[in-house]
């Protein structure tokens, strides 16, 4: 199969690609900048130049596939509902290249806030209320694209992705705050819990999503269901050698900055549906061990 993935230079996306060469597809990969482009080579896929506001190049490149990995998205937190207009524009896009012919749309979402909403355990078969993020309302849409005749499947991915060798996401946000501060902390008793996954098993996961997933399925890219925000700062703290705090849920935005408003959020999230439908078996090393392992320097 030939499939056009965006983001394909991230941190997820780009293993992602390896994953689906690996198993045998061919894979066009969307890249925005020079050294983005050379990445996407590197990993043995097709360059596509362009970027997620240019909806003629991504028709062009969906009409030339045959399944479509969506795992590109700008995270800017102060134009989130602009980053959400370019994301539905993108999926439109696709979606009206595949209607009608039973090929994989795959587009990434997220778990966290999912527990919160529920006061329990996030499970596939949740619905997330779509007004919490705009990209949840995109993602909900995404399902409905299954009526359309289009392969349309929704992963959603734990907060942190871990691994090394560039994850700029939650876990490096604490780590650096944690370096500058001189102190590692967590918000209250620390007792709400974060979800993680490997990237390596979540590229996997993608893979099995673009080969074997249901027409309107949702998918976990969840290894670890929820682990407790204190031990996370225990371990970053153990490996920069500062101490471990907690700080007061009031002054969590002060102390943490943008990270403030997420890390002391209860996140519990399974994935054993998924890996009933997929046959999915993370095997990578899990968070705290990433942590130990170095990955997670501060810097």
């Amino acid at each position: 199969m030939r499939v056009f993935v965006t983001g394909a230079s991230g941190w997820i996306g780009s293993a992602s690609v390896t994953e689906l060469i690996a198993a045998g597809h061919q894979v066009l990969g969307l890249a925005r900048s020079d050294a983005g482009a050379a990445k996407v080579a590197k990993l043995g896929a097709e360059v596509v130049r362009g970027d997620l506001n240019d909806l003629a190049g991504l028709r062009a490149a969906t009409e030339r596939a045959e399944g479509v990995v969506h795992m590109g998205f700008q995270h800017d937190f102060s134009r989130m509902d602009e980053a959400a207009r370019i994301d539905r524009a993108a999926i439109d896009t696709f979606a009206e290249v595949l209607h009608g012919t039973g090929f994989p749309l795959v587009v990434a979402s997220g778990v966290l806030g999912l527990a919160q909403a529920l006061g329990r355990t996030g499970t596939e078969r949740d619905m997330p209320d779509p007004t919490m993020h705009p990209r949840l309302g995109n993602a909900a849409y995404t399902q409905t694209l299954a009526d359309r005749g289009v392969r349309s499947i929704v992963v959603r991915f734990a907060p942190t992705v871990h691994g090394s060798g560039g994850d700029h996401g939650f876990v490096a946000a604490l780590a650096r705050v944690a370096r500058e501060k001189g102190v590692s902390a967590y918000i209250g008793d620390g007792a709400n819990h974060w979800p993680a996954v490997h990237r390596l098993d979540a590229a996997r996961l993608v893979q099995l999503a673009i080969d074997k997933a249901t027409p309107g399925a949702v998918l976990h890219a969840v290894a670890e269901e929820g682990i407790a925000a204190r031990d996370i700062a225990g371990a970053i703290g153990a490996a920069l050698g500062v101490p471990v705090e907690s700080v007061a849920a009031d002054r969590a935005t002060e102390h943490f900055g943008w990270i403030g408003r997420f890390f002391g959020t209860e996140g519990t999230a399974s994935s054993e549906l998924t890996r009933a439908w997929l046959g999915w078996n993370p095997t990578h090393p899990g968070l705290l061990a990433d942590i130990a392992a170095g990955h997670y320097p501060g810097k």
